[in-house]
């Protein structure tokens, strides 16, 4: 039967409390349940005058501010504070009656340019709640999974110019040197010749944007072009983030990994296999994993031959004689060990100018065909044969279900395919805030789903549970 509402309510008047207008199912109730944000007060209160000056917002009113928008996906911090207003739950959340003046939607980043750029709360904020997260031993560090995405700058790709910038060497460069002169001296071979120092280093063009100078220009697939952040991410089994960095979008994923797996190491000694995608498996970072006691998981990654020539497996490399025999079964021999760390094999030109595979090996006009093969090669062998054990590929597999869905649901539900800040330490800001909030929301969903509902008995659960677990986490 139709119904019309003829009751005007609008203007009524009733006697009600801002708690019973907040359903008793809503996350923020689980959020706010889930972990005390007092910590902040002593993480602040140095940066704030005792004596002096009006009367601040509450910083953790600020904090609650921020982290109600990067929950929600809320795109502004303008938009954030028009959502407070008239949103009962949000007030709820923020301790504020139904008629309470909300704080203006600039008060957060006059705070930010003043008090909170440098001093490291927001990595404080994250390491609280994964800290949280460890002490209920919903954390499973026995793998993790290691990847990057990139986030859009809010920067035109037309506003920019070309600059000559110098190429840095490489972190690893001494180590590599190192281990280049010792193959070279075991081969008879002589130093390589130190660069004279009076030249200039060498050089390459980039093209930097004029709006956001610390994004980078990122080539995404074959045609387009833009200027992009990169965000390097660890997470465990559970998609519980472990840690994370941002660097320009013209940075490659490998050039990242090194101090995103020192940290980790720190904070999770127990560690036992590191799933990366294709674009980390190097020899330096293969080795580094291998140093580190742990294993690598990685995909098959395809040969880079040109069609129709045999492909670099086919090259079978003799430990015991130090050659290379190639699919005539002819060998190549040791030649040199060049400065990029890869020792050099050629062969006979006078045996490859009559092969009849010569056509499938080399386009040479000297017949002579060089086989590369890096110091550090042996590595790589090591992580292939990890990657056909079963358990690499049922770690591999779970990189689908964890690291992917992980930016998945960063970029579609909190808004973190666009950078809203310009500067890497802003999108820093943001991409810890949102991966501490996804953090929150996922330790809310599972201290409800194992009835730790309470402050006090989540507290004694979770010093019961740390106690038990001898979990490290510095």
């Amino acid at each position: 039967m139709l119904n019309k509402h003829q009751r005007e309510s609008r203007r009524e008047i009733q006697i009600i409390s801002i708690e019973d207008l907040v359903p008793e199912n809503h996350i923020l109730r689980d959020i706010d349940r889930a972990i005390n944000l007092d910590f902040i007060y002593d993480e602040v209160k140095d940066l704030y005058c005792s004596d002096n000056g009006r009367p601040s917002v509450d910083p953790v009113v600020l904090f609650k501010i921020v982290l109600l928008q990067y929950t929600f996906g809320i795109r502004s911090m303008r938009q954030t504070i028009r959502e407070i207003e008239v949103n009962m739950a949000y007030r709820w959340y923020l301790g504020y009656g139904m008629t309470e003046k909300i704080p203006h939607f600039s008060t957060f980043g006059k705070n930010y340019v003043r008090r909170f750029e440098d001093n490291g709360i927001f990595e404080k904020i994250f390491e609280q709640i994964l800290l949280e997260a460890v002490k209920c031993r919903f954390v499973d560090a026995s793998a993790v999974f290691i990847d990057a995405t990139h986030i859009k700058a809010n920067a035109n790709k037309k506003k920019a110019v070309n600059e000559v910038v110098k190429v840095e060497a490489k972190h690893y460069h001494d180590e590599l040197m190192a281990e280049i002169e010792s193959d070279r001296a075991v081969h008879g071979k002589k130093p390589l010749k130190n660069k004279d120092d009076d030249n200039e280093p060498p050089t390459k063009n980039v093209k930097k944007s004029t709006t956001d100078p610390d994004c980078g220009l990122f080539h995404k697939g074959e045609h387009k072009v833009e200027f992009a952040y990169t965000t390097h991410v660890a997470c465990d089994k559970h998609n519980f983030i472990l840690d994370s960095t941002v660097s320009a979008g013209n940075v490659h994923d490998s050039v990242m990994f090194d101090g995103l797996y020192r940290n980790l190491l720190t904070k999770f000694p127990e560690i036992d296999m590191v799933a990366v995608d294709s674009g980390y498996k190097t020899p330096w970072i293969m080795k580094q994993i291998f140093d580190s006691g742990k294993l690598p998981s990685t995909p098959y990654k395809r040969p880079m031959t040109k069609q129709g020539f045999f492909k670099k497996y086919e090259y079978v490399y003799d430990e015991y004689y130090d050659c290379i025999i190639c699919p005539n079964n002819q060998i190549l021999k040791y030649s040199t060990t060049n400065r990029d760390g890869y020792k050099e094999f050629k062969s006979n030109p006078l045996i490859c100018k009559s092969c009849p595979m010569r056509a499938q090996c080399t386009e040479s006009k000297d017949c002579v065909k060089v086989v590369t093969r890096h110091v550090w090669e042996e590595y790589i062998e090591k992580a292939e044969d990890v990657r056909h054990s079963p358990e690499g590929k049922e770690i591999y597999t779970m990189r689908s279900q964890t690291i992917e869905r992980v930016f998945a649901d960063a970029k579609e539900k909190h808004f973190m395919r666009y950078a809203q800040l310009r500067g890497l330490a802003k999108l820093r800001m943001q991409t810890l805030l949102t991966f501490a909030c996804m953090n929150l929301k996922k330790l809310a969903a599972w201290k409800r789903k194992n009835g730790i509902l309470s402050t006090v008995s989540s507290e004694i659960l979770c010093i019961f549970n740390f106690a038990m677990s001898k979990v490290s986490f510095a």
